[in-house]
C-alpha cells in the first residue's frame, strides 16, 4: 500500500486550513424542513423531466423527474409530502437565476418507498447492472461539478480504463465534507471505489488525500486492509492548492499530463469523487438513491460549525438554525470555498447535489475587495498557475474582448482556481475576466451555429423552389390538351381585351 512519494504538479498556493471548526463534531443528521425545493437540473447535461403533478403525495425516494438523454440525471423525493408547485424558483448560482423546480410540502413522517440493496454480494453485479443502477439512483459528481456519474462511467467501459483515481484532495480551505465522511465511512469509501474499479474493468486504485487529513488517513487504512483489497494505494498528498484539480490529480499521482481539450479516459484513467463512491455502494448495497449528501457549515458567523447529512432541496437558513444560528450578522454568505464558490444573495436558497459548503463569513473574515489598480507584470500569477498558462495575457485579451487572442492562449484550459487572483499584487479580478470572455466565445458560437444553421434552411428552401420551377416548365413543354386548346386561347383573348380597354378608355374589337 504506497503512501508517499507523489509528484508536484506545478504552481499552486499554500492556503490557511481553516478548517478545525466544522470538523469538531461528528456528522449529524439534519432535520427534514417543512418544505423542500429541487431544481431540474442539479447536475451537468439536460434538465429532467417532472414524472408527478402538483397535488400528488410522494415518498422518500420515489421518482419525481427522470432523466433525459446520455448526459442527464433523474431527481428523487428527499422526504415524503405533496407536490405543491412545479415552477420557477431561485436557485443557487453566481448570476441569481430561476430554474424549474419541483417544490415538496413535507409530511413530517419521512415514509420511504419500498426499496431494497441487491443482496449480499453487490460486486456480482455486470458493469452493465452497476451503470444502470447508477442511472436510476441519479448520481452525479459530489466534488462540485455535477457531471452524472453514469455517463461518465459508460465510456470507460469501452475505451480499457487502466485506473480508477478517488479524490479525497479537498484542497480548498474550509471545506471539509470529504474528510469528514471519509474519516467516518472509510469502509463504505473503500466498497464504492472497489464496484467503480470492477465496473469499468480497471486494474488498480489510487487514493489521493492530503497529507493533513491524519484521522481520515488511518480510517482509509484500516477500512483497506479488513475488506482485503489488494489493488488499492493511498497516496498522501502536500496540502497545496488546487491539488484536488482532477488534471493536477492525476499529474501528481501518474507523473501524466491529460492533453489540452482531452479528458482523462484520453490516458486510460477515470476519476471520481469520495462521496461519489460512497453514493454508488449505498445504491448498489442499499437501493438508495442519491436523495441526500454532506454539507459543511462554517465560518465566522456560525455558532457551531459542523458537517450535516442533508437532504437536497433543503433551504439553507434552515441548516444554519441547526447549528446555532448566527453569532453575528454575515459579512458574505458563500456557497463552495473562498476560492471558487460564489456569494448567495439570500440563506433562502435550496441545497442541491453540488452543495458541498456554506461558509457564513464574519466581519474580520474576508475583507472588502480592494479596488484594483493597472498590472505591473510582476508574473507571480505565472508562477502559482497550476494549468501552466499566462495569465496576464490571457486578463489583456479578455479585458480587450479580442477573443481569438484569447483563445490563441488557452483560456479554455483555465480551471478558474483562482491562484492568480490571490496573489495579484494589483488586485485584478482576473477569473472574473475570464469567466466573462468564456462566456462570450460560447455566446458567439451559439450565434454562429445559429446563423449558420438559418443559412442551411434558406438554402435548402431556394433549392426546393429551383426543383419545383424546373417541374413546372417541363410540365409547360407537355403538348397541350386539343380539347381545352381553344377555351384557352378564346380566355387569353378576352383579357387582353379588356387591359386594352382599361388603358384606352372604352372597349374595342380585338385587331382594331
Amino acid at each position: 500500500m504506497r503512501l508517499d512519494h507523489p509528484m508536484h504538479f506545478g504552481g499552486g498556493i499554500k492556503c490557511a486550513r481553516h478548517k478545525a471548526q466544522s470538523l469538531e463534531l461528528p456528522i449529524e443528521r439534519a432535520l427534514a424542513p417543512p418544505v423542500l425545493t429541487l431544481p431540474l437540473r442539479q447536475h451537468v447535461g439536460a434538465e429532467a423531466e417532472p414524472v408527478v403533478a402538483v397535488g400528488e403525495r410522494v415518498l422518500k425516494g420515489q421518482l419525481i423527474a427522470k432523466y433525459q438523454g446520455r448526459i442527464s440525471a433523474s431527481i428523487h423525493a428527499s422526504s415524503s409530502g405533496t407536490v405543491v408547485e412545479i415552477g420557477d424558483r431561485s436557485i443557487p448560482s453566481p448570476s441569481g437565476a430561476k430554474a424549474a423546480c419541483i417544490v415538496i410540502e413535507t409530511d413530517g413522517e419521512d415514509e420511504w418507498i419500498p426499496h431494497a440493496g441487491i443482496g449480499d454480494d453487490p460486486y456480482e453485479l455486470s458493469p452493465a447492472q452497476i451503470h444502470e443502477k447508477m442511472l436510476e439512483a441519479g448520481i452525479v459528481g459530489l466534488g462540485g461539478a455535477g457531471f452524472p456519474a453514469a455517463a461518465k462511467m459508460l465510456p470507460g467501459i469501452h475505451h480499457g480504463v487502466r485506473l480508477v483515481i478517488l479524490n479525497a484532495a479537498e484542497c480548498e480551505p474550509y471545506i471539509t465534507c470529504d474528510e469528514a465522511l471519509t474519516r467516518e465511512y472509510a469502509r463504505d469509501v473503500s466498497a464504492g471505489l472497489e464496484l467503480l474499479r470492477r465496473a469499468v474493468g480497471a486494474i488498480e486504485c489510487v487514493i489521493g488525500i492530503e497529507n493533513d487529513m491524519p484521522d481520515a488517513i488511518s480510517a482509509l487504512v484500516q477500512a483497506i486492509e479488513e475488506i482485503g483489497e489488494t489493488s488499492i494505494d493511498i497516496v498522501r498528498l502536500p496540502a497545496i492548492y488546487p491539488a484536488g484539480g482532477e488534471n493536477q490529480l492525476i499529474k501528481s499521482l501518474t507523473g501524466l499530463e491529460v492533453p489540452a481539450q482531452g479528458l482523462p479516459l484520453d490516458l486510460g484513467i477515470v476519476c471520481y469523487n469520495v462521496g461519489t463512491a460512497v453514493a454508488v455502494y449505498r445504491a448498489m448495497a442499499w437501493g438508495t438513491p442519491l436523495i441526500s449528501r454532506i454539507v459543511t457549515i462554517t465560518g465566522k458567523a456560525i455558532q457551531q460549525g459542523r458537517n450535516l447529512e442533508v437532504m437536497i432541496g433543503t433551504p439553507i437558513d434552515w441548516l444554519i438554525e441547526q447549528c446555532g444560528g448566527y453569532v453575528e450578522d454575515p459579512e458574505r454568505l458563500i456557497l463552495g470555498g473562498p476560492m471558487m464558490g460564489f456569494t448567495l444573495p439570500s440563506a433562502a436558497l435550496p441545497v442541491t447535489k453540488t452543495t458541498n459548503c456554506i461558509i457564513a463569513a464574519g466581519e474580520s473574515e474576508f475583507p472588502a475587495a480592494r479596488a484594483a489598480t493597472e498590472c505591473i507584470r510582476c508574473g507571480d500569477c505565472v508562477t502559482v498557475c497550476p494549468a501552466k498558462l499566462l495569465p496576464q495575457q490571457l486578463y489583456w485579451y479578455s479585458r480587450d474582448k479580442n477573443y481569438d487572442g484569447a483563445q490563441e492562449y488557452d483560456i479554455f484550459a483555465c480551471i478558474e482556481c483562482g491562484c492568480c487572483a490571490y496573489v495579484c499584487p494589483s488586485h485584478i479580478p482576473l477569473v472574473d475576466y475570464y469567466r466573462n470572455a468564456k462566456s462570450a466565445i460560447w455566446s458567439l458560437a451559439r450565434d454562429h451555429q445559429q446563423a449558420g444553421v438559418a443559412r442551411e434552411r434558406y438554402e435548402s428552401r431556394e433549392a426546393r423552389l429551383a426543383r419545383q420551377g424546373d417541374q413546372e416548365g417541363e410540365d409547360a413543354l407537355v403538348d397541350p390538351d386539343p380539347d381545352t386548346m381553344h377555351e384557352d386561347i378564346e380566355a387569353a383573348v378576352e383579357r387582353v381585351k379588356t387591359k386594352r380597354a382599361e388603358r384606352e378608355g372604352g372597349p374595342k374589337e380585338f385587331g382594331d
